[in-house]
């Protein structure tokens, strides 16, 4: 079973996507910042971090940059999801390392089509 962990300070959104990825039968983790998942992301194995952009303590941008500054994990995918529409948000995120752009809120079918695209081989 692929394995995921969803990194965003709001629970709505953390519930939200995790219903949405769990019922497709992914594995879901959560954290509520940056510092959270990196510290999870260094213990456990995962195949794909969806990574809010605003959060307090370290954002989504610094966990993505520091994602891939890690051997071990730095080929794991991560999709970034935000409220910010703007293409130097996206632009930003790219730069980051992310796979992935998506803006909130998505519609369930586009996020599993991203995530199944990615990862969802052998689920």
């Amino acid at each position: 079973m692929k394995h995921i962990l969803i990194v965003d300070d709001a629970a709505t959104v953390r519930m939200y996507h995790r219903g949405i990825l769990e019922a497709a039968g992914y594995q879901v983790d959560e954290a509520i910042n940056g510092f959270e998942a990196l510290e999870k992301a260094l213990g456990v194995a995962y195949d794909l971090y969806l990574v809010d952009v605003n959060m307090p303590k370290m954002d989504g941008y610094a966990l993505v940059r520091a994602l891939r500054a890690e051997p071990s994990i730095a080929q794991v995918p991560a999709v970034m999801v935000s409220t910010e529409s703007k293409t130097s948000d996206r632009d930003k995120a790219y730069q980051a390392g992310a796979n992935l752009y998506l803006v909130k809120p998505t519609k369930p079918h586009v996020l599993l089509g991203h995530v199944n695209c990615l990862i969802g081989d052998d689920l």
